[in-house]
């Protein structure tokens, strides 16, 4: 019997088992209906959340154990409504989440979330956009294509640059990384790999640069070694004075110089590195001048701009993180390329299972461009988010939230047992300093770290507010950082009396068990 005639037979006596499936009760499926039903709970549930939040704490102290114990033990054999199950999931993450929109949150650059960017989330998921390609997603294509445009535009890097949205600043920053080495290596490397070089391919950077950097080094076949640490200057700028001798000096030994990193506004303090003289130097050897700007460089849009922000536009490739100084929903990075060829010179294959149309037709698709296929719509937040407020909108949002962070210096230094350490961009490091206690000296360093890593662990679980750590000189600071469009005058004014509360309590009970 052929194989065309058993597969029929197959069919025939399977007929009333498939009758099931011309019209398909699938459980998953809601009908209209029931998703308005749950959609406007949950609408109201948030609105809710979002008109209290200043009245929230910002957290409530839990262990893990505790909040395992509020989920189910085990894998349902049977469904549940999903109204129900909406619900109960709303109360779970809305009653025992960290509000990174509460305006008292200062601890990481994750800033308050668009409400918009919340809804435009919504529309993509129900629409499911696939934007790998094209011809999957054309109207997201194009959105994309114009929101990377405006991305560059608003911090004065050239508009025909080219781009793509990423989950936020480590890919878009790996995104740039290959791109560079792809365009700087001595020889292709997709055969034979970066050890085909003879030498190694080596980054300049200094160690206040965010970790991707290791992790890129490391995950990309080059060992952390590979990078040269640059010295950093008092407020903990790069260095660059023998830079271009010690390129010459590696040249001189076989290896391979290709990157140059500076950063726009440092994780720590918020410092920006020499960016022009750096871009001079690259220019003048021949490297891949890349500009993490993942939190700072939205701030190139302000009339008042610190001056090196402007050599941004000199790049050769930028990092911006839209969920930080936009306001946009987690998760949205971007990677600007000065070479709009960059991207599908690193990443572009054309394998046989696609069957896209291409540049030829105008048309983008964006799994050439970057390390995911299939991807989400993440631009649509931001393209609203820019529409909503325009670039005057943001210049005055981010103007306020630096000049918040300043008023916070100015009310922690006007506290007497608070030391400010730093100020850079909307960042302000710090520390509680008992009554009498000398700072500066060695004999008190190992205590003052310990009493202020015991405020900070205070200050997480309390719900006050809520500030994380830097580490500057090898002193343990208490950093908070202002990227909030809720964030008011007597929320960071409230800080040093929070600090200086907690500090008195902790002390008493500290000094003690001194060594």
């Amino acid at each position: 019997m052929g194989m065309a005639a058993a597969r029929g037979l197959e069919s025939h006596a399977m007929g009333d088992e498939t009758d099931d499936l011309r019209r398909r009760d699938a459980p998953m499926e809601m009908d209209g209906e029931a998703f308005r039903r749950a959609g406007h709970e949950l609408v109201d549930r948030i609105a809710e959340l979002l008109e209290s939040i200043r009245d929230r704490p910002l957290t409530k102290r839990t262990t893990p154990g505790e909040l395992a114990a509020l989920l189910p033990a085990r894998l349902p054999e049977s469904g549940m409504d999903p109204v129900a199950l909406l619900g109960e999931a709303a109360e779970l993450v809305i009653d025992h989440s960290l509000y990174n929109g509460h305006p008292r949150f200062f601890g990481y650059i994750t800033s308050s979330a668009a409400p918009l960017g919340a809804l435009a989330d919504l529309l993509v998921s129900a629409v499911n956009p696939n934007q790998g390609g094209w011809q999957l997603s054309p109207i997201a294509c194009e959105i994309e294509r114009q929101t990377v445009r405006w991305v560059a535009e608003l911090i004065g890097f050239p508009a025909s640059c080219g781009g793509l949205f990423t989950s936020g600043g480590n890919v878009a920053n790996f995104t740039a990384f290959l791109a560079a080495r792809r365009a700087r290596a001595p020889q292709d490397l997709r055969e034979q790999g970066i050890g085909a070089c003879g030498g190694r391919l080596l980054i300049y950077a200094t160690d206040e640069t965010h970790t991707w950097l290791q992790k890129a080094a490391d995950l990309f076949g080059h060992g952390t070694a590979a990078i040269r640490w640059l010295p950093t200057d008092g407020e903990l700028r790069a260095d660059v004075n023998d830079l271009a001798d010690r390129i010459a000096r590696d040249r001189a030994a076989g290896d391979h110089p290709f990157l140059i990193v500076g950063t726009a506004g440092t994780v720590s303090t918020g410092a920006i590195d020499p960016l022009a003289r750096m871009a001079d130097i690259a220019r003048d050897h021949g490297l891949w001048f890349h500009v993490d700007g993942a939190y700072g460089a939205i701030a190139a849009a302000l009339p008042d701009a610190p001056p090196d922000l402007g050599a941004i536009a000199r790049a050769d490739s930028v990092a911006v993180d839209p969920h930080k100084w936009l306001y946009a929903p987690l998760e949205a990075g971007c990677t600007l390329v000065r070479d709009p060829s960059a991207l599908p010179d690193a990443f572009g294959f054309q394998p046989r299972y696609y069957h896209f149309g291409g540049a030829d037709d105008g048309e983008i698709n964006y799994y050439q461009l970057g390390l995911q296929n299939s991807r989400g719509f993440r631009a649509l937040k931001v393209w609203l988010g820019l529409r909503q407020v325009g670039r005057r909108g943001y210049v005055e949002m981010v103007g306020e939230d630096i000049r918040l962070a300043r008023a916070m210096a100015d009310s922690l230094q006007r506290a007497p047992e608070c030391e400010v350490v730093t100020l850079g961009l909307s960042i302000v490091t710090l520390r509680y300093l008992p009554p009498g206690m000398d700072s500066g000296a060695p004999e008190n360093g190992a205590y003052l770290d310990r009493l202020n890593e015991a405020v900070l662990s205070r200050l997480k679980g309390d719900g006050e507010t809520f500030l994380s750590n830097a580490e500057i000189d090898g002193r343990f600071l208490l950093r908070a950082c202002v990227v909030n469009f809720r964030t008011e005058l007597e929320d960071v004014e409230a800080v040093a009396e929070i600090v200086t509360r907690h500090g008195r309590a902790l002390h008493r009970e500290l000094a003690g068990s001194r060594d």
